[in-house]
């Protein structure tokens, strides 16, 4: 996560965690080590298969590759969104590999979350019912998030520079303590500020003086390889290169119409239908087709932003966040 930060990105620490701790780790210690029959979790997801069918799933190491022997028969578990549509977790799940998804119960799938309030106060789990839902990273824990950086971070002071006119607003203490969109607090200034993209390799965090303003909203993305939930790109993608479906990169933002173009390395190009508000390199775009989720690719590069189109200008101020380049830079202990 920290080097994530260092390269000017915004990792989502509870996908990675999915991926690496939840259904990679723990997955194999409790069907490898325990000998357990499966997995289960309080995700609000659901599964194409029933209950009685993941016990009869065995684990088989799969080869690693784009694409896979045509020719092997196979059961591809889909992964679908919870009953519940505020509550669906599937954003969190769509790096899981299909291995651990076959092995994998969701009991709150089909439920609500008010319902489930009801089942807990009727077991008399009322001390459940009373607590706070958990937010923010984990790992983290309560402490402040710029305090945590800077104790594995050093601070790399740069400036605060207007979108419109290069005017410098004020100075800041790193470009990983900033995402895009979000508000730059800047001394002396009476209208809010927000952040709009970032220059690593000079420390320029570019600012401007609107929340809506043109320079934060993309209609054109490109992901590095994308995880397919069942393993496979979609045959409709393969067949043509392209496909229709639906995007979002933040948890609960609404579906956006999108195009997808497959490349021959696996990453996508994403044609949105309407420009989006600061999507950020780093950040996962999950895909969908009516209720499954059909897998997630990390955001590496961004298109121009509709300011900069508007301005008749092809070349971003700001190229450090749109590239693919990889930094050498370690953190602190």
């Amino acid at each position: 996560m920290l080097n994530e930060y260092h390269r000017g990105r915004t990792p989502n620490p509870d996908i990675l965690c999915n991926k690496h701790i939840k259904f990679n780790h723990l997955y194999h210690y409790a069907i490898g080590t325990l000998g357990a029959d499966a997995l289960a979790t309080g995700h609000y997801a659901r599964t194409s298969q029933e209950d009685e069918e993941v016990f009869l799933q065995h684990y088989t190491q799969q080869p690693r590759g784009l694409f896979r022997n045509r020719f092997e028969v196979r059961n591809a578990v889909k992964l679908l969104q919870g009953a519940d549509c505020l509550k669906d977790q599937t954003f969190f799940l769509s790096q899981i590999p299909q291995d651990a998804l076959k092995k994998t119960l969701f009991p709150l799938g089909e439920l609500t979350k008010d319902y489930v309030k009801k089942i807990a106060a009727e077991a008399g789990f009322h001390h459940v019912l009373k607590r706070k839902e958990s937010m923010g990273i984990c790992f983290i824990g309560e402490r402040n998030f710029e305090k945590f950086i800077l104790e594995y971070l050093e601070p790399q002071p740069g400036n605060l520079v207007s979108i419109e006119d290069g005017r410098i607003m004020g100075t800041h203490k790193g470009w990983f303590l900033f995402t895009l969109g979000q508000r730059a607090r800047i001394g002396g200034q009476r209208d809010a500020w927000f952040v709009v993209d970032k220059d690593i390799t000079t420390g320029d965090v570019f600012v401007a003086p609107s929340t809506n303003h043109g320079a934060l909203f993309r209609d054109t993305i490109r992901t590095d390889r994308v995880h397919w939930i069942t393993e496979e790109p979609p045959a409709e993608l393969v067949q043509n290169g392209m496909m229709e479906c639906y995007f979002r990169f933040q948890h609960q933002m609404p579906l956006v119409s999108c195009t997808l173009t497959l490349n021959q390395d696996g990453s996508v190009w994403v044609r949105l239908a309407t420009p989006v508000r600061a999507p950020t390199p780093g950040q996962f775009a999950v895909f969908y087709k009516s209720d499954e989720c059909l897998g997630s690719g990390k955001i590496v590069r961004l298109g121009p932003s509709m300011y900069t189109l508007q301005q008749g200008n092809q070349q971003n101020l700001a190229t450090s966040v749109s590239a693919e380049t990889e930094y050498n830079l370690k953190p602190t202990t």
